[in-house]
C-alpha cells in the first residue's frame, strides 16, 4: 500500500521501523512557514485566546494551518483529547465546525468552555457593569471597610493553602468578589466571571511573578483584587466581542450541537466511533509541568478538588504515575526507559507510564476518526539526566501500533516568546534562564497519523 504524497516531506513507505523513524527525524529540515515568528501577541491572543494564562500553550495560527491543510468540507468534526485552555476548540468553533475534547484539569475545562462560548456583547457588557458596580465599594475603601452585607466566600477546606498564598486583606477581598460572582444566576455569565477571577489570582497572591513553580515571594506587592478583576474583565469583554463576530450564526444559536467537551481522561473521548475528521492536540510532556500544581490557586479557590495530591495522580505526564501490569509497544520508548533505568529507576518508571498512557490515547484517536481522518500531535523532545527523551519519535512509532500510517512530519522552530526555552538537565523541570543549563524545546514536531 503506497503512502500518498503530501506537502512538507511526507513519509514514503507503508510502515517505518524504529531506525527509519530516528533517521527521518535526524535528517528532517525545519519547515520555516510553521514557526509563525511574524505573529505578534495581539495575533496569538486574538478573540478569546487571551482570557487566561496557561503554560506552554500552542498558538491558534498552528491550528488554523492544520485545518486549512486537512479540512476542505464545510461541515467537519475536530477533536482535542488534551484541550488545555482550548486553542483547538476555539479555533474550530470560529470556523463553524463541531468540536469535542477532554481535559482532566477542571480549571482547563472551565477556561475552554468560557473561551469557546460567544456571548451577545450588549448582554455581557450589561452584566459586567452590574458586577463591577456591586463591587466598586472595594475600590473606594481606603482600608478594610467591607460591606457588612457581603460575607467573604473562602473555601474552608483549603484555608491553610489560601493563607499560605494570600495576605489577609486580599483573601477577604477575593472572598467578597467570589461571593458576588456566585450570586449571578446566569451560568454562562457566572462562568465568564469565574475565569476572570481565576486569572487574577496569581497576580493577587504572593506567588513569585513569572515562576512556573509554586514559589512564594514574601516581598511581592500583590495586585488589588478589584483593580485586577476590572482590568481582566475589560480585556475579556473586547475579546468576546471580536469572537462573537467571527463565529457563524448557526453555531451561536445552537452551541450545544457544536460543542461537546468534558472533564475527563484523554483515553476516553465523548465521541462515537469513526465520527471525527481531524484530531489536533498538544499532549503533556513527560515529567515537565505539574499542571495541578500550576493551577492550584484556582483549584483551591473554586474548590475543584478535595485532595490536591490525589487530584495530581489523575494527570497524564505526572511524576505520580507508574505501572507494573502494562507493557510498552514502542521499541524506541523501551530503549529510552532502559537508558534511564541506569540513571534513575524512579524516573524510568514515570517515563514508561507516560508512553503507555499515550499509546492508549493514540488507540482512542484511531477509534473516533473516520477513514481518511488524521491525528496531529504537537510534541517536542528533551533531555533528562543526560538521556535523550525522544517523545516525537516515540509518538511516530506508536501511532503505527495503533493502526495509523505515519503520514507526515513537520519540524517547527518555537519562537522564544511562545514557550520557555530553558530547563534544568538534572530535574527536567523548567527553570528561570539564569538557573537553567539546557535548552528546553528549541524546536518541536507535529507528528501526523493517517487512518486509511
Amino acid at each position: 500500500m503506497a503512502m500518498e504524497k503530501v506537502v512538507d516531506d511526507a513519509t514514503t513507505s507503508t510502515t517505518k521501523s524504529p531506525e527509519e523513524i530516528i533517521n527521518l527525524f535526524k535528517t528532517k529540515k525545519i519547515d520555516k512557514d510553521w514557526s509563525f515568528a511574524e505573529c505578534k501577541p495581539s495575533d496569538t491572543g486574538k478573540w478569546t485566546h487571551n482570557y487566561h494564562r496557561y503554560p506552554a500553550k500552542f498558538i491558534p495560527q498552528l491550528v488554523e494551518k492544520l485545518i486549512d491543510d486537512y479540512i476542505s468540507q464545510e461541515e467537519a468534526h475536530i477533536n482535542d483529547p488534551f484541550m488545555g485552555c482550548g486553542t483547538t476548540i476555539v479555533t474550530a468553533i470560529s470556523r463553524g465546525f463541531k468540536v469535542s475534547g477532554t481535559d482532566i484539569n477542571k480549571i482547563a475545562y472551565l477556561i475552554t468552555k468560557v473561551k469557546s462560548t460567544p456571548i451577545d456583547p450588549k448582554y455581557l457588557n450589561k452584566k459586567i457593569e452590574q458586577l463591577l458596580n456591586r463591587l466598586k465599594f472595594l475600590k473606594e475603601s481606603q482600608a478594610i471597610l467591607f460591606d457588612d452585607k457581603i460575607e467573604p466566600l473562602i473555601p474552608q477546606k483549603h484555608i491553610d493553602r489560601i493563607n499560605y498564598w494570600f495576605t489577609e486583606e486580599n483573601k477577604n477581598e477575593l472572598g467578597i468578589i467570589l461571593r458576588v460572582i456566585y450570586n449571578e444566576e446566569d451560568e454562562t455569565i457566572r462562568n465568564f466571571f469565574l475565569v476572570a477571577f481565576s486569572h487574577v489570582l496569581k497576580n493577587c497572591s504572593i506567588w513569585l511573578q513569572g515562576s512556573t513553580k509554586p514559589t512564594r515571594d514574601l516581598k511581592k506587592n500583590a495586585a488589588k483584587p478589584y483593580d485586577a478583576l476590572q482590568r481582566q474583565l475589560r480585556k475579556m469583554q473586547k475579546g468576546n466581542e471580536a469572537f462573537y463576530k467571527v463565529v457563524p450564526t448557526k453555531v451561536r444559536e445552537n452551541l450545544n450541537q457544536y460543542l461537546k467537551i468534558e472533564v475527563g481522561d484523554a483515553r476516553n473521548q465523548p465521541v462515537s466511533d469513526e465520527t471525527a475528521d481531524l484530531v489536533i492536540t498538544s499532549s503533556p510532556y513527560v515529567t515537565s509541568y505539574e499542571y495541578a500544581d500550576l493551577h492550584q490557586l484556582s483549584t483551591i479557590w473554586l474548590d475543584l478538588a478535595d485532595d490536591l495530591t490525589e487530584y495530581k495522580k489523575e494527570f497524564i505526564g505526572t511524576s505520580y504515575k507508574k505501572y507494573e501490569n502494562k507493557r510498552l509497544r514502542s521499541l524506541i520508548a523501551k530503549d529510552i526507559v532502559s537508558k534511564m533505568s541506569k540513571k534513575s529507576k524512579k524516573i524510568a518508571k514515570e517515563i514508561e507510564a507516560f508512553f503507555i498512557d499515550m499509546e492508549e490515547v493514540f488507540d482512542e484517536s484511531y477509534r473516533i476518526l473516520k477513514q481518511g481522518g488524521r491525528c496531529c500531535y504537537v510534541i517536542g523532545n528533551t533531555k533528562l539526566k543526560g538521556v535523550d527523551i525522544l517523545n516525537a519519535e516515540v509518538f511516530a512509532e506508536s501511532l503505527q501500533y495503533s493502526g495509523f500510517k505515519f503520514d507526515r512530519l513537520i519540524k517547527r522552530e518555537i519562537p522564544s516568546k511562545i514557550l520557555p526555552q530553558r530547563r534544568d538537565e538534572k530535574t527536567g523541570r523548567f527553570a528561570n534562564n539564569h538557573e537553567a543549563n539546557s535548552e528546553a524545546y528549541p524546536i518541536e514536531y507535529i507528528v501526523v497519523g493517517l487512518k486509511e
